[in-house]
């Protein structure tokens, strides 16, 4: 399928994992990429995708600063002429702490990328829409938007309050064609969780609540979002999906 043929998207966090899976998973259906990242690993998901035949281009970005947001969604449209749909992506791991140890840098740390560089993304995204006639927007959340584990703290309040803030721009936005949802992915092994993949402790405890029985590969989330951002689900807002294999389901 080329569901996204003449169309343009852009990404946060894609310089690997779930981020990279996802922006090939696009640049394969059509969609040109504007990817926005701090890591410079980015440049190489550019050069696969342009590997492959596919259009991309990676602007340094700090989801952090609000103006950087701005400027990358400007440099989309300039580039390719349009933006259709945003995958808002990056995101942190805080180190596992229980509440009292949390210091105030790390979770200064979550708010600043986890929420509130959705949040700024959301903005230079939805100004855009507006000015268009419509949009997408797809947050990437985590089942830590729906459970919680101990010792992360900082992190599932961030994603909760990525899913709330998902509802929010959906209920506002709806009657403007612009739909937002977010995706709650469970264990994924990426370069940012390789720590816990590699623990054989941590591995038996998961796998043995997860009724798959195993991680996922970021190539399994992706094909969620490229559902979420076509017009196969246009009377789909405001939802948080959740892709676990089974871990929150019982």
């Amino acid at each position: 399928m080329m569901r996204f043929e003449g169309k343009a998207v852009l990404i946060t966090g894609a310089a690997t994992g779930i981020g990279r899976a996802t922006a090939l998973a696009f640049a394969r259906e059509g969609a040109a990429v504007m990817i926005g990242d701090i890591d410079a690993r980015a440049a190489d998901t550019v050069d696969m995708i342009v590997g492959e035949g596919g259009r991309a281009i990676f602007r340094h970005t700090d989801v952090r600063k609000s103006a950087e947001l701005t400027a990358l969604v400007a440099e989309c449209v300039e580039r390719f002429g349009r933006l259709d749909a945003a995958f808002n992506n990056a995101g942190v791991l805080p180190p596992q702490r229980p509440i009292h140890e949390v210091p105030e840098d790390e979770l200064d740390l979550a708010i600043d990328v986890d929420f509130k560089g959705v949040f700024f993304a959301m903005q230079a995204e939805i100004l855009h829409f507006l000015s268009v006639g419509g949009g997408v927007i797809v947050n990437t959340a985590s089942v830590g938007a729906l459970i919680a584990d101990p010792n992360m703290s900082a992190y599932c309040a961030m994603k909760h309050a990525v899913s709330g803030l998902t509802k929010a721009a959906a209920v506002e936005y709806a009657l403007e064609n612009i739909r937002v949802n977010a995706i709650a992915p469970g264990f994924v092994v990426t370069p940012m969780t390789q720590h816990w993949a590699d623990s054989n402790a941590f591995t038996d405890m998961f796998f043995a609540q997860n009724i798959s029985g195993r991680a996922a590969r970021p190539e399994e989330i992706a094909p969620t979002v490229l559902h979420l951002c076509s017009d196969g689900a246009s009377f789909i807002n405001g939802a948080t999906f959740t892709i676990d294999g089974g871990q929150t389901a019982h």
